[in-house]
């Protein structure tokens, strides 16, 4: 019996309120039935936002149009199948003619004991139907003939025969259908395409183009192009540009692409320019993606002249020795009718002997490498689920390549493994414990015998995040057979939406905010009834620790991370490294994908290395001197948590909260001013009565924001101005505005006017209006006062202008704000409610408006303009995702999860790895060591610390540490508490010396020592007995 629990210690709300009311319908989308018409209608961006800002709209149009048949649906074909239906390609067809048996369940997670006997394709039709409403899913258990062949644009072959192989390519190849065969055996892996004789990819890397603004051009046989050097212009030689905005040398603007020779960070080369106009200023660089031909080999030509995808670059011999490998065992099952019995040494011998008659035969030099063929022979039998869900990513990423042209495909054999999964001596696994014991993990019993599989059983795992990638670990978890003799927790505080379904794939429509871990448990339940799961909707933080205590955590056998933030990934780490735990790290970035394991005592952790922090903007350039459209975006988004979010709150404290000026008054710099101005403006000069008052405050600030401003900027800086230098000042990255005039039948003028007054009215809780003939209308009747610029005011130009200008704060304006703003009773009862930005819900004009507020800036600055999905991507600060790596990731995770459960004593089996399915590239590297440091003499790591049983005072904790460990402590902190130095004043030391340690902790604190508390944790900083400064262990402090 499987247990599926949903825990009553859920303490923290959900992040994201259930919206009451809402039904989750199926959107009509395009005609994309097998035998009809391709896609004519738009792509759902709701359920498709994320794998669009991957794959592009026009790579997803072509995807919409691919017919794609699946053969074989074992556990790698239903990985296969899952992540192409999710990918929304045209139809997909499941072929397969074999029944299923128990074995199958060992990965195959949508067959179920009753499906044993029924054909593997109608077994699990249904099921894959269900994951995308978009794509017609159908079964077919007949004869693949050359006429069905030819219905579809990608074959893919799984678990089939080299003469079903052989036969199905010369069609396919002679057809133009592109072909994929992969195959999984125990820890080994093989996959072959073939797209033809020619096959065009429009996008070799999927990274986003890079531009550059210019500086210099020269006249010159090899003409140099020089950047300006604000940033470098991020470029490879052999990319190819193309230009614009460049005055003199106007030759170049709108060029066919020039392929160029990168000479330097700031500088390239673009051939010959000395025929061209003397170049005199401005410019952008525009780098230009170039179409790719490839010419694929058949299978039958390829397996003489193979040609390989490296995917580990420790293991360089083994993709040879694999594509033997996999060659001898089809010769072993046309003899023997079946493949070599698990770790039978007679099968293994027998094997080794065939694959080098075959070496032979094909007159291969390469080095024979009989250690590594006797262990594929052994495990061949071997059917396991993380392998499956690797590859399974990989293929279905291969599938839309061979559908879209968009990303490098593999060229033409990838092979791929994971022995170290084994132990080191693989005595220990014998025939015996290898064979079937006709249970679902008979395929995870092939390869590593029933005594682990008892291991893997009584495990207790906590996975954080039941997002994209903590779907894949359950589903992987219940294939395994973890915790079905222990327990798998889950938490996540998040709500299902609609555009999760497209990768998260253990929920439905019908799921629409419910909570994800709970939804999720109940999905894995069904996969495997045996599992025995807890899923909670906590955050994970010092809020929950209650929760997540000493006890809970003491439990576990390890946790795995599948979290979408840094900060909360740092708190896990820290918690595993306390507890000494270990943890499974992994993330997606759109095709990019990394696994990290933390091994306790051995390995560093998460937190030992971090990514340099993303590069701001400077505040001027958003103010006055924006370039790009990143800069017209996040000025948009600064300006919705000012109008809609900021100015709401702080008249909302100034209602609610009778200390909230007192409070304002103590704040550093220009901030009492500015929080005093935007609340006068929210509860006096801006406050709307009526929608149309919402409607004359939105066209008065478009007035402001886009005419008044640049008018005054432009009086301050006139175009033609020069520096100190004789340079003109609106040049490089300072582009010239000019001011908009207000057109009412211009959409986008329109667009902010309706968006700004439907926010406007809601902070107010007036109700909204959506008719923009109704607003037109009014909107002409508003009179606009004609502005002139002020002579006097200031324009900071760098951001230290505008620090040393924001110094000066006006006392006396402060108190007449103080003066001017109307008492809480004078009010009536007002309410105002800030908006919390939400880019997903497209009827809430959160959207609308920075899209509109955007593009009427970058009409300012004449930068080209972004569309609404850009704009979502920049101003949401969206993740790009797609199932397929979360899938490989999710894989290899649990590759690394096999390994902890056998063996935590050295780092040499363990992997952390990087792939990108785009290039395809693949990289793995050992875990880093543990960074060793001393004191007196005592070499210690991070996860050491000194253990201190309590309670004592803090004057015997002194002592302790003197003559205990020679150290002498000059200051003791807990968090951010400070609770001795030798700087302190001797009163205050004295006062807290008699005290215990955990009464100190309480009086500096101001705060109670929670019940669930065992220990405190203490920092230290120490002198040696030389008075040298050393660095320590943190101290366990166990409170008694």
């Amino acid at each position: 019996m499987s247990s599926a629990e949903i825990a009553d210690s859920s303490v923290s709300p959900p992040a994201k309120k259930r919206k009451l009311g809402s039904k989750t319908t199926t959107p009509e989308m395009a005609n994309n039935e097998a035998s009809g018409s391709s896609h004519t209608a738009d792509i759902d961006e709701g359920l498709y936002s994320r794998q669009l800002y991957v794959l592009g709209h026009d790579a997803m149009r072509r995807m919409a149009s691919s017919d794609v048949l699946i053969s074989g649906l074992g556990g790698l074909g239903v990985e296969i199948a899952k992540n192409v239906i999710l990918g929304g390609v045209k139809s997909v067809t499941l072929h397969d003619e074999i029944v299923c048996t128990i074995r199958d369940l060992s990965s195959q997670f949508y067959f179920s004991e009753s499906d044993i006997g029924k054909n593997r394709a109608d077994a699990c039709c249904k099921q894959l139907s269900e994951l995308n409403n978009y794509v017609p899913t159908r079964s077919y258990t007949g004869p693949l003939t050359e006429d069905f062949i030819k219905k579809f644009s990608v074959v893919v072959l799984t678990a089939s025969t080299r003469a079903e192989q052989l036969c199905i390519s010369e069609i396919t190849h002679a057809n133009g259908i592109s072909l994929i065969v992969a195959d999984t055996r125990g820890l080994f892996a093989q996959v072959f395409c073939d797209f033809g004789d020619t096959f065009t990819v429009v996008d070799t890397n999927g990274e986003p183009t890079v531009s550059a603004m210019i500086a210099d051009i020269s006249r010159d046989k090899e003409g140099v192009v020089t950047c300006i050097d604000d940033t470098r212009h991020g470029m490879e030689d052999g990319d190819y540009v193309t230009f614009s905005e460049v005055q003199g040398m106007t030759e170049l603007n709108n060029c066919n692409p020039i392929k160029i020779k990168v000479l330097g960070p700031y500088t390239f080369s673009i051939g010959d320019t000395s025929s061209y106009s003397k170049y005199e200023r401005g410019g952008i660089a525009s780098q230009v993606k170039m179409p790719k031909e490839l010419h694929f080999k058949s299978l039958k030509e390829s397996l003489q002249n193979p040609e390989f995808v490296v995917t580990d670059y420790a293991k360089f011999d083994h993709p040879q020795q694999l594509h033997l490998a996999f060659t001898a065992l089809h010769k072993f099952v046309e003899k023997h009718g079946r493949v070599p019995k698990p770790w039978n040494a007679d099968d293994a011998a027998e094997f080794v002997s065939l694959a080098k008659s075959i070496a032979v035969d094909g007159s291969n030099d390469n080095e024979f490498n009989t250690s590594l063929l006797d262990t594929f022979a052994k495990v061949s039998a071997g059917d396991l689920n993380p392998i499956n869900a690797t590859v399974g990513g990989i293929v279905a990423q291969e599938v839309m390549k061979a559908c879209s042209g968009k990303f490098h495909p593999i060229y033409q054999w990838l092979y791929f493994d994971a022995i170290e999964c084994l132990p080191t001596d693989c005595n220990e696994i014998t025939e015996e414990l290898a064979a079937p014991t006709g249970s679902r993990y008979d395929g995870q019993i092939a390869v590593f015998g029933k005594e682990f599989q008892k291991k893997i059983a009584a495990l207790k795992y906590f996975i954080v995040g039941a997002g994209a990638i903590g779907c894949e670990l359950l589903k992987n978890f219940a294939m395994m057979g973890l915790g079905t003799d222990g327990r798998i927790f889950v938490t996540d505080m998040d709500l299902i939406e609609k555009s999760n379904l497209n990768r998260q794939f253990l929920f439905r429509p019908q799921n629409v905010q419910q909570p994800k871990s709970a939804t999720a448990a109940k999905a894995i339940a069904k996969m495997n009834p045996e599992i025995n799961i807890t899923a909670h909707e906590n955050r994970v933080g010092p809020e929950t620790e209650n929760v997540y205590d000493d006890d809970f955590f003491e439990n576990l056998d390890g946790v795995a991370n599948a979290l979408d933030n840094v900060d909360a990934r740092i708190y896990m780490d820290r918690r595993c490294v306390y507890y000494r735990k270990p943890l499974l790290e992994s993330g997606t970035l759109g095709t990019k994908g990394n696994t990290q394991v933390v091994i306790p005592f051995l390995s560093e952790s998460y937190s030992s290395s971090q990514d340099p922090p993303e590069k701001s903007i400077p505040i001027c350039t958003l103010k006055n001197f924006p370039n790009a459209i990143e800069h017209t975006l996040q000025w948009a988004r600064d300006n919705f948590e000012g109008l809609f979010k900021q100015c709401a709150e702080n008249a909302s404290q100034y209602l609610t909260d009778p200390d909230f000026l007192e409070r304002t008054l103590k704040l550093p710099g220009v901030q009492p001013l500015e929080v005093l101005e935007s609340v006068k403006a929210a509860l006096v000069d801006e406050r709307p009565k009526t929608f149309e008052d919402c409607i004359t405050w939105a066209r008065h600030h478009w007035q402001d924001q886009y005419s008044n401003q640049i008018k005054q900027l432009l009086y301050n800086f006139p175009p033609e101005q020069l520096t100190s230098t004789g340079q003109l000042f609106w040049s490089g990255p300072k582009r010239c505005p000019e001011p908009l005039d207000f057109d009412v039948n211009n959409p986008l003028h329109l667009d902010y006017i309706v968006a700004g007054a439907n926010l406007k009215a809601t902070v107010y809780g007036i109700p909204t209006n959506r008719d923009r003939k109704y607003i037109a209308e009014i909107v002409n009747k508003i009179e606009v006062p004609e502005f002139v610029p002020k002579s006097g005011v200031k324009i900071a130009v760098t951001d230290s202008q505008m620090a040393m200008n924001g110094n000066n704060v006006d006392l006396d304006r402060v108190t007449q704000l103080k003066e001017e703003l109307p008492s809480v009773s004078e009010l009536c009862g007002l309410r105002l409610t800030p908006l919390e930005f939400e880019k997903d819900d497209d009827t809430n004009f959160h959207m609308d408006f920075i899209v509109a507020a955007s593009n009427l800036r970058a009409a300012n600055y004449k930068i080209p303009a972004a569309d609404r999905h850009k704009s979502k991507l920049i101003a949401g600060k969206i993740i790009p995702a797609i199932a397929t790596t979360t899938s490989v990731v999710a894989g290899l995770v649990c590759l690394e999860l096999f390994k902890l459960t056998r063996s935590m004593k050295s780092l040499a089996p363990f992997k952390n790895g990087f792939v990108n399915l785009a290039l395809p590239f693949f990289g793995f590297s050992e875990p880093i060591e543990a960074p060793k440091m001393e004191y007196c003499g005592n070499e210690w790591t991070l996860w050491d610390r000194f253990e201190v049983e309590g309670e004592m005072t803090l004057n015997e904790f002194l002592q302790y540490f003197k003559e205990r460990h020679n150290l002498e402590i000059t200051m003791l902190s807990q968090g951010v508490c400070m609770l001795y130095s030798f700087f302190m004043a001797k009163a205050k030391a004295q006062e807290r010396l008699g005290l215990t340690m955990s009464e100190v902790v309480k009086r500096v604190s101001k705060k109670r020592i929670e019940p669930h508390v065992k220990a405190l944790v203490f920092e230290l900083c120490c002198n040696d007995a030389d008075g040298n400064d050393v660095e320590v262990p943190y101290v366990k402090y166990n409170l008694c």
